[in-house]
């Protein structure tokens, strides 16, 4: 049996407790981590047997959330299983994912998969950090190759100071949300929200992060010198796969090199002389050199295992050569300068019944943006572990096999769509009205037409054309752009609008959104061991100029929201009242309200402040029903004229509800100019009159009258 190890530090002021040994034995690595207390457990486990002929690196990242970590018993009341993965917790895998993965050498061909599970949640400490630095430390004691260690840190900031990783109250209130995963010098992944943020400041914050995860990171190197394992080698994993009878490595690495002289010549015209931007005539005579040197293998009598290893190889070799032809000559696959943008269209009111709709092209990537408006009950409830909420404002991304020009089914949106949904609703979030000025619900839906570059900030353009066209006061336009890289270890270049192969080893993916005043929304992956604050600044400074340009051709299309919402959009009004009154507009057991729901065919939502919110398909429908609750709780005044019904008749007047719940006397004596021998000559019970109200006595009585009005004989 394993000894149980425990390491404890501080880190700003909280305690974390860190401890191996205790729990799942058959993992390659594994610990808990205790941050205040929040507790993660995370696994790590690598697969014995290789993926067979795999051109990816099989890494799997899965966050798995507990509702006993935050003391809840959710669920319907059939079923109190936790279910499919939240969309937070893919998030947070994505988060996780995005750092670790470039610390792996890629050749590795075992599966791995990484789960963190949240066992205990304080509403103070991230689970999303404490799980970045539990993966971090089961990586780095295990026997996986992994270059680490790295370390997970949530900035903010308040009154101009920075916080290190913020409780939720604070960053709610935070000038900007970063959360950054960092090695000692380099940066591996960034996840941002900001509220029109300028570069500057996001820079020190990585800095200034940077400085204090030094600690953290000498913390888990410790731990790895009193309880890692030895590593395997990226060779020892490739020779335990082997069998006596498979071609040897050397051979098969040989062939390759003799595969890339084969294809050298064949690039300019194959590669560097396509039209510019023609992903797919690319990739069809990309697919005709490889097919000219599988054909002569097989005419030379080559094993099969040769042919699948250069087959394997293929993309990332092409890939290489884009990113050598980028740094040896600033030469684009489609001609462009380094910091060119691919030619951008935009239209607007596309879809005719649609809230508002846009459609936005950059090269090859087309976005069909569509917004639709709805009231207060088409908000989504959101629920996790340690949160419910419900959201009016809704980003969704879909990204079908069409886009690719893949003849392949689609599905439910996987991990990419959701992630790549909430990042263009970060990035649109800070420009939307304010809920009280604005009472709709907010849905919008990328639809991607086609795909080749960073489709997820082409959608963050487009829902701004859309949003603008709906109607939908934004304070300004968001743009979003993708900057990438092309570097050998010891140069590297910034490219801007980052397209099919740029997107390959040594390179990154580096979104930004922002509007004319500053930065709304980043998201940083790489395929280095990380990126220098220094190619971080030259990045968004180049991405600035980017964002500038395609601002501009936005504003030429719609150059600010509509005056008004589309003729096809609900109406939303809201009135305030008293919430005492509250009981009044409802009524026993509903009856008041659902009547003048199901009459004037509104929705009509109360909070408990005494907001009504009244969602009707046309504008006369809302007047109807804010008419009827009005007269629910206005309160009588004497001298003023209602329309009354006739309730009762008696001996000496008529007594009749001038306001919902409301009845006076009508004296006989206030009925006509003249004299009233039948009190029936002249109104019957049902009948509707104009009356003024003249007094309310000591007792709360109403005394109205017909003649004061002026209207009767």
């Amino acid at each position: 049996m394993e000894k149980t190890r425990q390491f404890t530090t501080e880190y700003h002021g909280t305690k974390i407790n860190v401890e191996i040994g205790k729990f799942v034995p058959h993992a390659n690595g594994s610990c808990t981590v205790r941050y205040g207390d929040t507790m993660v457990l995370a696994t790590v486990i690598m697969g014995e047997e290789a993926v067979a002929d795999t051109d990816y690196f099989p890494l799997k990242v899965e966050v798995r959330e507990r509702y006993y970590a935050a003391g809840k018993i959710k669920g319907s009341r059939y079923n109190k299983r936790e279910g499919k993965p939240s969309e937070l917790s893919i998030l947070c895998a994505r988060m996780i994912d995005r750092g670790i993965r470039p610390l792996f050498p890629q050749s590795i061909a075992n599966p791995i998969h990484v789960c963190l599970t949240i066992l205990s949640i304080d509403r103070k400490n991230s689970h999303l950090i404490a799980g970045i630095l539990a993966t971090s430390i089961a990586l780095h004691i295990s026997d996986i190759p992994w270059q680490g260690p790295l370390v997970g840190v949530s900035m903010g900031q308040l009154d101009g100071n920075f916080l290190i990783n913020p409780p939720p109250h604070q960053q709610k209130e935070s000038e900007f949300n970063l959360t950054f995963s960092c090695s000692r010098d380099k940066i591996l992944m960034i996840d941002a929200d900001a509220r029109e943020t300028s570069r500057d400041v996001l820079l020190k914050a990585l800095e200034f992060g940077m400085v204090q995860s030094q600690s953290l990171l000498q913390f888990i190197d410790d731990i790895r010198k009193q309880a890692g394992k030895p590593k395997w080698s990226p060779l020892e994993l490739a020779a335990q796969d082997a069998s006596p009878d498979d071609v040897p490595l050397e051979a098969k690495e040989q062939a390759l090199e003799n595969a890339k002289a084969f294809f050298e010549p064949l690039l300019e015209k194959y590669l560097f002389n396509q039209p510019a931007g023609a992903k797919r005539e690319r990739k069809k005579t990309a697919v005709e050199m490889l097919v000219q040197l599988t054909a002569k293998l097989r005419n030379d009598g080559e094993p099969d295992e040769i042919i699948r290893h250069i087959e394997k190889n293929f993309s990332a070799y092409l890939e290489a050569e884009v990113s050598r032809a980028i740094l040896e000559r600033e030469q684009r696959i489609d001609r462009r300068r380094l910091n060119e943008l691919r030619p951008l269209s935009c239209e607007i009111a596309l879809i005719p019944r649609a809230h508002g709709s846009a459609f936005f092209q950059r090269g090859e990537t087309h976005i069909l943006s569509v917004i639709t408006l709805g009231g207060p009950e088409d908000e989504m409830s959101v629920e996790s572990m340690d949160n419910e909420e419900r959201k009016h404002v809704m980003h969704h991304y879909n990204s079908p096999p069409y886009a690719f020009g893949e003849a392949t089914p689609g599905g439910t949106p996987g991990r990419r769509e959701i992630g790549h949904g909430f990042l263009a609703e970060k990035a649109l979030q800070p420009v939307l009205p304010d809920r009280v000025a604005f009472p709709y619900t907010i849905r919008m839906v990328s639809e991607v037409m086609s795909s080749n570059g960073s489709s997820s900030m082409a959608s963050v353009c487009a829902s701004s054309l859309a949003l603008m066209d709906a109607g939908v006061p934004i304070k300004r336009p968001v743009a979003g752009i993708a900057i990438g890289m092309a570097s050998d270890g010891e140069t590297y270049k910034i490219i801007t609008d980052l397209q099919d192969l740029e997107d390959g080893t040594g390179g990154m993916d580096f979104k930004i959104a922002a509007t004319e005043k500053g930065i709304t929304a980043i998201q940083m992956d790489t395929k280095t061991d990380g990126l220098s604050l220094e190619v971080c600044e030259k990045t968004m400074s180049q991405a600035e100029d980017a964002i500038t340009e395609i601002l501009l051709a936005m504003m030429q299309t719609i150059s600010e929201p509509r005056a008004d919402v589309s003729k096809y959009a609900p109406r939303i009004n809201t009135i305030k009242i008293d919430p005492a009154k509250i009981r009044d507009v409802i009524g026993p057991g509903g009856k008041i309200i659902n009547e003048i729901k199901e009459s004037t065919e509104t929705s009509i939502i109360i909070d408990q402040d005494g907001t009504v919110t009244i969602t009707a398909g046309t504008a006369k429908n809302a007047r109807a029903a804010l008419s009827r609750i009005a007269e629910l709780v206005q309160e009588p005044e004497v001298g003023e004229v209602y329309d009354a019904r006739i309730t009762r008749i008696l001996d000496f007047g008529a007594l009749a509800e001038f306001l919902p719940g409301r009845e006076g006397l009508i004296h006989i004596s206030e009925m006509q100019n003249k004299r009233i021998t039948n009190i029936l000559d002249v109104v019957n019970i049902g009948d509707t009159v104009k009356v003024k109200l003249l007094e309310i006595d000591k007792q709360g009585r109403f005394s109205l009258s017909m003649k004061a009005v002026g209207l009767v004989p």
